[in-house]
């Protein structure tokens, strides 16, 4: 069996994933050609290569939204959630947490009840159809700045669908500070909450300093900036903060030059805990067996190494410990059955 095959196979966890990123391009051209004549986004899934082909992170940015104005309604909502829960499952992906931002869809009138009906709807079916347990994180669009702050936090309190579990935040980093954030943050926290904001992607260590300290980020998301401080590497690893890393994303929007220039190795190294995710998969060309096969190779690991970032997701999830335990008892479970150790 080659790594590749074993890494398929492999029951998985994943803690980085968009809502609208991972829309398949079939799932996204049938969007694309439902509201035809009002999109700038091809219809044609062939097109959608090109129109995924980045310059940088800011527009990828404009990309994404494009894709987030297809969502103009709860059917529209439901299609994609099920799309993509119906894709993971193909992975063997077992459980999932998925980064929603509602506030650029609420945006465009669709009601909060109905938002919620769609997206529960969709999780509740596709676990009955191909046995995956979604859970979401709502996260706050930066770019929007604070008004979509304090929509998106008494959204997700007041609004809580049953299957969210934390709290974000997303968009650009450059120009809006992590600390004025934090009002939103505290709300979510003393809700009950986990606090997992986007930081040190193309920013520096300060902004994983910043998540820390005003947020109270559980989990960071990238935090590749990590590995320029040895004080902050030292921290992750004694407090047992987890970093989502997406190799292929961070290359696709130029946060990192090339894979051999990727920091991944000195992560691992310097013993943090890190996981392995796929961000927005099908806009970067890939998907999570991939990652796995990436991190792979950037860390020397063969099948047992390969395990053992899965479990690491396992560790780092949201999941109960019974669960926690099961899923990692499913993953060592596939290595004995394809190697004959454990």
């Amino acid at each position: 069996m080659s790594l590749r095959d074993f890494i398929a196979g492999m029951p998985k966890a994943e803690l980085h994933v968009h809502h609208v990123g991972s829309a398949s391009p079939e799932v996204v051209a049938e969007l694309a050609a439902r509201h035809e004549g009002s999109t700038a986004v091809p219809a044609d899934p062939d097109l959608l290569r090109d129109f995924f082909d980045f310059r940088d992170f800011a527009h990828f940015i404009e990309v994404y939204v494009a894709v987030v104005d297809l969502l103009r309604d709860a059917e529209d909502i439901r299609a994609l959630t099920y799309g993509v829960a119906r894709d993971m499952a193909r992975q063997h992906i077992r459980y999932a947490e998925l980064t929603v931002t509602p506030y650029l869809t609420l945006m465009k009138g669709i009601p909060e009840p109905a938002f919620i009906e769609a997206i529960e709807d969709a999780r509740r079916t596709a676990e009955r159809d191909f046995g995956i347990v979604l859970r979401w994180c709502f996260d706050i669009p930066g770019e929007e700045g604070l008004p979509a702050g304090e929509a998106t936090a008494r959204f997700a309190v007041e609004h809580a669908p049953d299957a969210l579990v934390s709290f974000g935040l997303g968009g650009p980093e450059a120009g809006w500070p992590r600390p004025q954030f934090k009002p939103f943050f505290d709300r979510a926290r003393a809700a009950g909450l986990h606090s997992v904001p986007h930081a040190g992607e193309t920013t520096g260590p300060e902004t994983v300093w910043d998540a820390l300290t005003y947020l109270g980020a559980e989990r960071i998301g990238h935090g590749i900036a990590a590995a320029r401080d040895p004080r902050l590497l030292d921290h992750l690893g004694e407090h047992g903060i987890a970093l989502e890393v997406c190799p292929t994303s961070n290359i696709a929007t130029r946060a990192v030059a090339t894979l051999a220039e990727h920091p991944l190795r000195e992560l691992v190294d310097a013993g943090v805990l890190v996981t392995v995710n796929s961000d927005d998969p099908p806009m970067f060309g890939t998907d999570l067996t991939n990652e796995y096969l990436v991190a792979a190779r950037l860390l020397g690991l063969d099948e047992a190494g390969v395990t053992g970032l899965a479990k690491n997701a396992v560790r780092a999830s949201f999941l109960g410990e019974a669960d926690k335990a099961r899923l990692t008892a499913e993953i060592d479970g596939h290595l004995r059955a394809a190697t004959g150790h454990s």
